[in-house]
């Protein structure tokens, strides 16, 4: 089954793009070029070695979540992974990238922003594990979120969705349902359904917020927008304003683990006290995990990747997180699928891979789709995820 009781469930990846939308680079996704046709561009080819790491990455967030929900009380494993993320990773920025030449502009809007993406999503999603929902349930909600993002900037802003996609998302809800089946306790129960809801709305609202980040100028004075992508992430070896006033997605990461950290090791004390941790071994190797691989490689990983691939390559991969979670579960916990589980897991895959398949730019210089699914934010992403479905987060 699917589940296996409260307390034995994954956690999302913490990849999540902080501070920069992958996928939005207009030279390399006419989708995000609002009409405009660029008939010279060839289909973007997903670069094999990095993506295929960026989906096992992303992918094991749902495994260690459960283990350290088991060692450590919820808020307080989240709290304590982005500290170890902030620290790490904002001492590797500084070495690396010199120092942090954000205004603070940018940094209230990153704030904002990392909140809602890391902040919140992780805080549902782990809640929800903490009650009983399953690691490739979990996994397969997030994987909605490319292509339900897109479906809310066509309600929210008014931008062109097309059919497909629309599709793709009612067949991608269907497949999750059909997991569900009549016994929704096994899932956690409705707390549990309710939590992967609001973290998967939770990751969708962040990333068009992250629209709102890129609005403001990386520089107080002078500078030209920021950059729509990760494409320097891990490109720059100095200087933490890219050339033309971009955002370093780098220290853009480490500014949303912060904000993030901050708030939940308070509400981590006041809501779980001061002996939250169970099984000490287990809650450092967890952590370490966590902040480590998923947040940090993650991040790294998914730069590689949108480098490599271009606009629309995390989005395109994203479909392959449930079932590369629902084999790590098998093996980890002996969980397993019965066949109703399985045609729900099959059917919700292939709508979300033909929706973000729709959206990447065609040879003759059409569109695909309206903006692609990946191209407006930090879902792929996990964790994180900062931002995606990133794992920066």
């Amino acid at each position: 089954m699917l589940s296996r009781g409260p307390r034995r469930t994954p956690a999302p990846s913490a990849a999540q793009p902080a501070g920069s939308r992958p996928g939005a680079d207009r030279d390399a996704d006419p989708a995000t070029d609002h009409g405009r046709h660029h008939p010279h561009l060839p289909h973007p080819q997903v670069p094999l070695v990095p993506a295929a790491a960026f989906v096992v990455v992303w992918s094991s967030g749902y495994i260690a979540g459960p283990l350290g929900v088991e060692a450590v009380e919820p808020i307080t494993l989240l709290a304590l992974r982005f500290v170890v993320a902030t620290l790490l990773l904002g001492a590797w920025a500084r070495w690396r990238r010199g120092p942090m030449r954000l205004p603070r502009r940018v940094l209230v809007r990153l704030g904002a922003v990392g909140l809602m993406m890391n902040g919140l999503q992780f805080v549902f999603m782990y809640l929800a594990f903490d009650v009983g929902l399953g690691a490739t349930l979990g996994a397969l909600m997030h994987s909605l979120s490319p292509v339900l993002t897109v479906v809310l900037a066509g309600v929210l802003l008014r931008e062109r969705v097309t059919r497909v996609q629309v599709v793709g998302l009612v067949v991608g809800v269907a497949g999750v349902v059909t997991i569900l089946g009549p016994d929704v306790e096994e899932a956690g129960g409705a707390v549990g359904i309710t939590l992967g809801v609001l973290s998967t709305l939770s990751l969708c609202l962040g990333t068009l917020g992250q629209r709102w980040t890129a609005a403001a100028p990386a520089r107080a004075e002078g500078a030209g927008l920021p950059s729509d992508s990760l494409e320097e992430a891990g490109a720059a070896e100095s200087g933490a304003t890219p050339p033309g006033g971009a955002i370093d997605p780098v220290w853009a990461a480490v500014v949303q683990f912060a904000v993030c950290a901050v708030p939940l090791v308070v509400l981590g004390l006041l809501l779980e006290g001061t002996r939250p941790v169970h099984d000490p071994a287990v809650a450092v190797a967890t952590v370490a995990y966590l902040a480590v691989v998923n947040s940090i490689v993650g991040l790294l990983l998914l730069g590689a990747v949108v480098r490599r691939g271009g606009a629309g390559a995390s989005a395109s991969v994203f479909f392959l997180m449930p079932p590369v979670t629902a084999v790590m579960a098998w093996f980890c916990f002996g969980d397993t699928l019965d066949a109703r589980e399985l045609v729900g897991l099959v059917v919700a895959v292939l709508g979300v891979a033909v929706a973000t398949r729709s959206a990447r730019p065609h040879p003759d210089g059409g569109r695909g789709g309206s903006p692609s699914p990946g191209a407006r934010g930090g879902s792929p992403s996990p964790g994180g995820r900062g931002g995606s479905p990133s794992p920066g987060g």
